[in-house]
C-alpha cells in the first residue's frame, strides 16, 4: 500500500523559514517525479514545486527564489525548504507522487493535479506576524 505522509508544518513568523517533509512508503520514489501543492482557505489547490528522478526541479513563480524542493532517495523522502515566508504562503501543503511514469521529466505538465496519482493528507503551514 502506497502512502505519502507530510510533516513539519507549523506556525512561523513573517520572513521566517520552515521545512516540510514527505515520507513515502510502499513504493521507492527514486525513479519518479514528486510534487508539492498547497491549498489556502477558500482557494483551489495550487502547484508549488516538483522534482524528478534526476533532481531537475520546477517551481511556481510565486515561490521561485524562496522555496527549494529536494529529495533523499535513500530515505525515500522529499522535502520543501521554505524561506522568507509571507502571509500568502499560509496553506495546507500536500505532497504528491506520479508513480505511473518512470524517469519522467518535470515541467508545465506537472503543475496539474492530474499528473499525480498519490497524495498525502497535508500539513498546515501558518505564517503570522
Amino acid at each position: 500500500q502506497v502512502q505519502l505522509v507530510e510533516s513539519g508544518g507549523g506556525l512561523v513568523q513573517i520572513g521566517g523559514s520552515l521545512r516540510v517533509s514527505c515520507a513515502a512508503s510502499g513504493r521507492t520514489i527514486s525513479s519518479y517525479t514528486m510534487g508539492w501543492f498547497r491549498q489556502a482557505p477558500g482557494k483551489e489547490r495550487e502547484f508549488v514545486a516538483a522534482i524528478n528522478w534526476s533532481n531537475t526541479v520546477y517551481y511556481a513563480d510565486s515561490v521561485k527564489g524562496r522555496f527549494t524542493v529536494s529529495r533523499d532517495n535513500a530515505k525515500n523522502m522529499v522535502y520543501l525548504q521554505m524561506n522568507r515566508l509571507q502571509p500568502e504562503d499560509t496553506a495546507v501543503y500536500y505532497c504528491a507522487a506520479d508513480f505511473k511514469r518512470l524517469y519522467s521529466g518535470v515541467g508545465h505538465y506537472y503543475t496539474g493535479e492530474n499528473a499525480y496519482d498519490y497524495w498525502g493528507q497535508g500539513t498546515q503551514v501558518t505564517v503570522s506576524s
